[in-house]
């Protein structure tokens, strides 16, 4: 692995993956079939020659992490999978972008053994990579074994391209990847100069390694060779240079000719996302070597050489394991640190050690959730997080943890710096790594950040978005940072839970019920201090469940479902419709989704059909008509507000207990 060495047969076996890249996209008739032709020598290198990792067990601790952050071009990984041994057969292969298939058009984690973090939207798998590194820097510095340290200190490989170098999410990661010295990262750009509408000199002229240099990356250049084909030669140099680690991130600007050596299509944007035809396919293998009229072609010598780059993960694994034990026999301590990173949490101990609030006591939910994040570090090294420069407002800086840098590895505060869309994606490569990461901002930033928040949605990832100033409640810092529609616009994200906690003991709830689940969430918190309205114990059977009520009546004429901030109106209004003989049920629902989970009985339960729903939350109203029915009303906001005290802007918005009590006797 330390000594470049490259034969006929891996001349072959090259050859093999350009023909069966061609193929594949012909076949299906759809895909990007040029990116996974100019790339099939620089993933063979990577995978024989440097990658780290057991095809018999894609899931070894002890790996190297390969990111494909160039999604569209999923061949290129799939057929490095295919080659190495993973459970990826010829028969998935041929159906390519079918459905149910292993081999969808972009890597999907979880559903394709080998596949790390699922990317497609560009820029993504650069963050993730990021995330990658920072863990493995945090779990090495956290167990503190320096005979052993070579047993978790990965090298993350990335390989990315014009698009993902030009989306702004690469650019935040990568600024912070130079900034936090990750020099585990080595971050592969295949600069072909060709994109979907042309040559990238139509958008994208800057010097993308002098950028580099700038973020304080090492920058290593690969020009291609005289006839347009990567060399993999100087590539190998390359990656080998930047394995030795100097103590800065790397990037290898490799040049490449898309769709090489496709004699027509070749430098052609038409060789990026479409088929390159039955003609050119076969003009193709005759270039390189093979029968131009067999699909799909296998050259088993070159394949068997392919193979044997199991039999070097396994030995490789193998060893990896003795040393395990020995650690284990050596060094107990640290031994108990490493296993602590592969285990799950201890609920147990995290309900013993949550903070709880007495009835009545004014607490901001971001502040509440500030103290339960304090109470809970101490008790598990899976935490880790930070905020994008809002630390102290988001209630996530742990206080005697120290801050997440290159000087201190194991720091638990992340400091992203203001780069939301980022924060997100490092998230997603933090739990991908195995950690239960968190990060926070303003919930109107969720925004800038959706695209990651997606994905963590799509890989059922452990990601808690802590995302305070919920509402108008805010105040004066006006329209551009009070969220109307954020709210229902997360909800809608399949597998995604929001949850807004109307007091600091379901705040309480909320977290812990996003870490027994281990769900992808976001927590939707206050600014403004709230009331205490349910007890500890209640709040969390009731959270666990989405709505419950929170007070109620044998016979109701009226519900008042409400979330966060507008749960304590609610009640105020119960208790003035009360004194006029119209009874109500008050409904905390601080979850939507969690709720649909429930059964139907339950369901009937909290909102009982035949009696009006009013819905009363601080933002758009659209969603909220699925629970209230044609028979009730929402009580909401469907503009942007404005810069005022909240209470000024409450009445001017309509948004006040009068509002709710003049609802409720209209409909009761």
């Amino acid at each position: 692995m330390t000594s470049f060495a490259w034969d006929t047969l891996d001349d072959r076996a090259v050859a093999m993956t350009r023909a069966l890249a061609a193929d594949a996209v012909q076949k299906v008739g759809n895909g990007h079939p040029g990116t996974a032709m100019s790339l099939a020598p620089c993933a063979y290198l990577i995978f024989q020659k440097h990658l780290r990792h057991d095809p018999s067990d894609p899931n070894w601790r002890g790996r190297d992490r390969f990111v494909l952050s160039v999604g569209h071009s999923s061949l290129t990984l799939y057929l490095q999978l295919f080659l190495s041994g993973y459970p990826l057969s010829l028969d998935d292969l041929k159906s390519f972008r079918t459905a149910h298939s292993q081999t969808p058009a972009h890597p999907e984690f979880g559903h394709t053994q080998g596949v790390e973090t699922t990317t497609g939207p560009l820029g993504q798998g650069i963050a993730n990579a990021v995330g990658f590194a920072m863990a493995a820097k945090y779990q090495s510095a956290t167990i503190n074994s320096e005979k052993f340290a070579d047993l978790i200190d990965p090298t993350i490989y990335c390989l990315a391209g014009d698009g993902c170098l030009q989306e702004g999410v690469s650019a935040e990661a990568s600024s912070l990847a130079g900034h936090l010295k990750l020099d585990n990262l080595i971050l592969i750009y295949d600069d072909n100069k060709i994109s979907i509408d042309g040559a990238t000199k139509l958008s994208f002229s800057e010097s993308v390694s002098d950028r580099y240099k700038s973020y304080g990356w090492n920058v290593i250049e690969v020009p291609k060779k005289s006839d347009g084909d990567l060399d993999v030669n100087s590539l190998d140099s390359a990656i080998a240079q930047a394995k030795k680690r100097n103590g800065k991130p790397t990037l290898i600007r490799m040049e490449t000719t898309i769709a090489w050596p496709a004699p027509n299509a070749q430098n052609t944007e038409k060789a990026h996302g479409s088929a390159l035809g039955e003609a050119e396919v076969a003009a193709t293998k005759e270039i390189l070597g093979l029968n131009p009229n067999e699909h799909f072609q296998i050259d088993q010598d070159a394949l068997d050489k392919a193979r044997q780059v199991a039999n070097r993960g396994a030995e490789m694994h193998q060893t990896w394991n003795q040393r395990l034990d020995l650690w284990k026999s050596q060094e107990p301590e640290s031994f108990a640190m490493f296993d602590h990173f592969s285990s799950s949490l201890d609920l147990e101990k995290v309900l013993a050690t949550l903070p709880t609030w007495e009835l009545g006591k004014k607490v901001a939910t971001r502040k509440a959730s500030g103290a339960v994040l304090n109470a809970l570090v101490p008790t598990t090294q899976l935490l880790l997080g930070g905020s994008a420069d809002l630390s102290e407002s988001n209630g996530t800086l742990i206080s005697k943890a120290g801050s997440f840098s290159s000087e201190n590895y194991a720091g638990r505060n992340v400091h992203f710096g203001i780069r939301e869309h980022a924060m997100g994606a490092i998230l997603n490569g933090l739990a991908l790594f195995g950690l239960r990461p968190y990060g926070g901002t303003f919930l109107v930033f969720s925004d800038y950040m959706r695209g990651a928040v997606r994905l963590s949605a799509l890989m059922n990832l452990p990601v808690t978005y802590v995302w305070t100033h919920d509402s108008i409640g805010l105040g004066e810092d006006g329209p551009t940072h009070q969220p109307i529609e954020h709210l229902s616009a997360l909800r809608l994200i399949p597998n995604f839970a929001i949850i807004r906690p109307a007091d600091a003991n379901e705040t309480v709830a909320a977290w812990y019920e996003t870490l027994r689940r281990g769900c992808p969430s976001g927590l939707a918190l206050s600014r403004q201090d709230l009331p205490v309205v349910v007890e500890a114990k209640t709040a969390l059977s009731g959270v666990s469940k989405g709505a419950y009520l929170i007070q109620s009546v044998a016979n109701p004429k009226i519900v008042l479902l409400a979330t966060g901030s507008e749960v304590s109106m609610a009640l105020e209004a119960c208790a003035e419709l009360a004194k006029l003989k119209i009874e109500a049920n008050v409904v905390s629902m601080p979850c939507t989704s969690w709720f649909d989970e429930q059964p139907e009985q339950y369901r009937q339960q909290i909102l009982p059909f035949g009696v009006p729903v009013i819905a009363i939350e601080a933002g758009a109203t659209a969603l909220w008509y699925k629970y209230v029915g044609s028979s009730g009303c929402v009580i909401g906001i469907d503009q942007f507000g404005a810069s005022a005290a909240p209470d000024v802007l409450a009445e001017d918005l309509g948004f006040t207990v009068d509002a709710i009590i003049k609802a409720a006797k209209e409909l009761a």
